[in-house]
């Protein structure tokens, strides 16, 4: 248990000095915009590029933990979407909206940090990508099924040009294909520049966490909808087990793989969620709700994860 609290403690301690921070001085969420950039385009590219530029060639092979990863998320997304338009008779827009706060996780901000703490740096492989499978899904799946719910007719060579460019040029899609070319040909970089990386790298988790916990004491909590009530649920139990259960079923993988994935299916809601109910005018307020409460509940189920994880007990 010692072990497990001086890996959390640090770690959300960092989420709870932002949200205290965010709480005591009322600064408007605009301030996060520079540190959210730093974060997203310079500070975690540069931890997933050294860390998959370093890792050997063959590791990035393992295409049916890809598939059965991507797969299960896609599940978890489509139960709470028909959940959403079959008993709650929600519109597309809305369903799409409540199957990314069943599916979406902040494996951006909290992934790599959490799972290369708990696993080492053998986990940043799994996680860069998981995380490029998965946002690749989900800048798919937004724009079309938005298209299919709007009322507006939109043409589909604009969707589609607009998903391809979403995803090539992602900040971490684009440091995790510049790692994998470096691993394979082994390029060494000099040691100024691996320097300059690594400081980059080391300013990734304690301003992600502490960005969180800041976004999440901007946008209090004002109701919590009854969606939410099977939403976390799903998105904090029945997403990781179901990633667990399909995981397992492939012969000779690392436990570290399994962990991470797990890991990253354990994670509260994405801030995206949010950004994706804005950018689309549809179920804003429910959606904060569902990124500030799942990530105030996971603060439990993830440590209680990370315990059962590092000391084999799964």
């Amino acid at each position: 248990m010692q072990q497990v609290a001086s890996l959390v403690i640090p770690l959300f301690g960092l989420v709870f000095l932002g949200y205290l921070a965010g709480r005591l001085k009322k600064i408007p969420i605009e301030g996060l915009a520079w540190l959210n950039f730093f974060i997203v385009y310079i500070a975690l590219p540069a931890l997933i590029f050294r860390l998959l530029s370093d890792t050997p060639v063959s590791e990035f092979a393992n295409t049916r933990f890809l598939i059965n990863t991507t797969l299960g998320t896609f599940l978890i997304f489509l139960l709470c979407f028909c959940i959403a338009r079959l008993l709650r008779k929600a519109d597309i827009p809305s369903a799409t909206v409540q199957g990314f706060a069943g599916a979406y996780g902040n494996i951006g901000y909290m992934g790599p940090p959490l799972a290369i703490a708990a696993f080492g740096p053998e986990a940043g492989v799994p996680v860069a990508l998981v995380f490029c499978l998965d946002n690749a899904m989900h800048f798919t799946l937004a724009p079309t099924l938005m298209a299919i719910g709007s009322k507006k007719p939109q043409k589909v060579l604009s969707i589609v040009s607009g998903i391809v460019h979403k995803i090539i040029t992602h900040p971490f899609i684009l440091a995790t294909l510049a790692g994998m070319a470096c691993a394979w040909m082994k390029v060494q970089l000099p040691t100024t520049i691996d320097q300059f990386l690594l400081s980059l790298s080391n300013a990734a988790a304690p301003c992600a966490l502490f960005a969180m916990g800041v976004t999440a004491a901007i946008r209090p909590l004002k109701r919590i909808p009854v969606e939410l009530s099977y939403l976390i649920p799903i998105k904090l139990f029945v997403h990781p087990l179901l990633i667990y259960v399909l995981v397992t079923q492939i012969p000779d993988v690392n436990y570290v793989w399994v962990y991470s994935a797990v890991l990253l299916a354990a994670l509260p809601s994405a801030t995206n969620v949010f950004v994706i109910a804005q950018q689309y005018s549809v179920w804003e307020e429910r959606a904060s709700s569902a990124v500030v409460l799942s990530t105030l509940c996971s603060l439990l189920t993830v440590t209680v994860y990370l315990y059962l994880a590092t000391n084999r007990l799964i």
